[in-house]
């Protein structure tokens, strides 16, 4: 009777190792198959313009290089409106326009499902005439893709080090210097006097205009020493920023050239 006492706790915790032997294995494997999928996705979204084919005899100042690449993605996905970079950065992306806000959340430019999403400007902005605001949006994705590095504008060093920004359509490929890059949030619907940057696509009159440019300027974490005037092209970048519920952090950017 004693020997059987002791030979079931025994087996007990050999079958309780097993358990967690094989918890442990597929928790490797699991992990290995997120990381896996990280770096393809990475992976795919850099070697987008090298599988782009353009004819180089094309290209022409009037008609870039990335304007041909532009045109030629979109013949894959007609919502893709231009290809957004920042030199020195992860961010080199193709840029859509849904019929809403939400679905380049979780489609990439394929339209294919994604967690990582696509950069995407907001459906309000009008072609013809433009706009005033190219309001950009895309997620601070751990893996480093989308807009994740525009956490590095934070710094004032990085900023100096990256004070630009290209964007290219099929009509047009200009570079936008950064004026302002503030945090914020999305505020509620019964708080008063706030600055929500994310309803401003165009301005109606000049005071608005200018109301805009001065409080992104009066937010901003450093001064820039830049500023805009009315009638110039304003582009906006917006992602998600976790230092505070719904927070956001906001570049924005007028036209130069």
């Amino acid at each position: 009777m004693k020997k059987g006492k002791h030979k079931k706790p025994i087996k007990i915790g050999k079958t309780i190792r097993r358990i967690l032997v094989i918890i442990f294995i597929i928790s490797i494997v699991c992990i290995a198959i997120y990381c896996y999928h990280l770096y393809k996705e990475k992976k795919e979204n850099q070697d987008i313009l090298k599988n782009v084919s353009i004819n180089t005899a094309e290209v022409t100042k009037e008609k870039t290089e990335r304007m041909l690449q532009v045109e030629e993605l979109k013949k894959e996905n007609e919502e893709i409106i231009g290809w957004l970079e920042i030199e020195g950065t992860e961010v080199n992306y193709p840029v859509c326009q849904g019929q809403d806000n939400e679905y380049y959340m979780k489609h990439n430019f394929k339209k294919e499902t994604s967690n990582d999403g696509s950069i995407f400007l907001d459906k309000d902005y009008e072609w013809n005439p433009p706009s005033s605001n190219l309001l950009l949006y895309g997620h601070n994705n751990k893996n480093g893709t989308m807009f994740q590095e525009l956490m590095k504008y934070k710094e004032e060093e990085f900023y100096k080090e990256h004070p630009t920004i290209r964007f290219t359509t099929t009509t047009e490929d200009s570079t936008f210097e950064i004026l302002s890059v503030f945090k914020s949030r999305v505020y509620y619907k019964n708080e008063q006097n706030v600055f929500r940057y994310y309803y401003f696509i165009n301005a109606e009159t000049e005071e608005e205009y200018n109301n805009f440019v001065n409080e992104s300027k009066k937010a901003s974490i450093y001064d820039t020493g830049k500023t805009a005037t009315f009638g110039e092209q304003l582009l906006t970048l917006s992602t998600c920023e976790y230092s505070q519920e719904n927070g956001r952090l906001v570049v924005v950017a007028k036209k130069i050239k």
